[in-house]
Formats: structure tokens, C-alpha cells, sequence
């Protein structure tokens, strides 16, 4: 699993915050305007996007002489894959599981209930995505698009 840099986060910070999911993306240009009190270089923000796009994390797509640039998955999608990627730093995924879910508010442990309740019902909504693997059996980052 990619885990993104403080810069590189602040970027997919503005796709996931600004850029909904049937949207064509947004420019550099934007990008580093939504990022003004980094006070950034235009070809710093590029680099940075470049670099997402290199490692899956978004896509692009040429308007004219620029690229527009929006995220493959979602905030949510990308922590439940750093969560399931931290299950597999070794130990007992049981046990790391089991002290997880004592660490959860009540509320979250709802959520949690729900979710594994509409899981077994089969029933469970688009909004908790059952996780996907890539050719090489892991789990696969995006939720949204699979054509990269």
C-alpha cells in the first residue's frame, strides 16, 4: 500500500474534499490555488500529481495542453486498505482485530455491527465496499475506476 507523504496528502486532501465523483477532475492550476497557504510552486504541485498518478492513486486526463486530475478512490477506501495492510504486519490478525474493535467508540462499534449484520444478509450498501484484489491477490486500491 501506498502510504502518501504530508504533501502528498494535502493533495488527495483537495481531490477527496473538492472533486466529486462524476466530475472531470481538476487542473494543477487549482490544485495549487486550493493549496494556497503552502504557498507551493506550480511545478511542485505538478511533480506531486504526477507522482500519485505514477503510484495509482489518481488518474488524468488530457483538456487541451493540460491534465485534469481526480482521485481513483476514495478517502474511505484508501484507510480501509492502510487498515487492512497493518493487519498484515505479522502477529494475529484475530487478536489485532479483537483489540481494535475494544479501542472503538460506541458508536463506531454500531457502525461496525451494521455493517457486518448487512455483510452476513447479504445486503450490505455501496457505501461499505467489500474489498477488491489486483492480479497478484492484494487489495486493490481503487473503488471507483479499474481502468487504469
Amino acid at each position: 500500500m501506498t502510504r502518501l507523504g504530508d504533501l502528498e496528502r494535502a493533495v488527495m486532501d483537495v481531490l477527496w474534499d473538492n472533486v466529486p465523483g462524476t466530475s472531470d477532475g481538476v487542473t494543477v492550476r487549482e490544485v495549487a490555488d486550493a493549496l494556497d497557504g503552502r504557498e507551493l510552486a506550480y511545478t511542485t504541485v505538478m511533480t506531486v500529481l504526477d507522482r500519485l498518478a505514477g503510484k495509482g492513486m489518481v488518474q488524468r486526463q488530457r483538456e487541451g495542453r493540460a491534465w485534469r486530475y481526480r482521485a481513483t478512490a476514495s478517502r474511505e477506501a484508501y484507510i480501509a486498505r492502510l487498515m487492512l495492510d497493518a493487519l498484515d504486519l505479522g502477529g494475529s490478525r484475530d487478536a489485532a482485530l479483537v483489540r481494535f474493535a475494544r479501542s472503538v467508540t460506541g458508536t463506531e462499534a454500531d457502525v461496525l455491527r451494521a455493517a457486518l449484520g448487512a455483510e452476513a444478509a447479504g445486503s450490505l450498501t455501496d457505501r461499505v465496499e467489500e474489498p477488491r484484489t489486483d492480479r497478484a491477490g492484494q487489495p486493490a486500491l481503487a473503488d471507483e475506476a479499474t481502468d487504469r
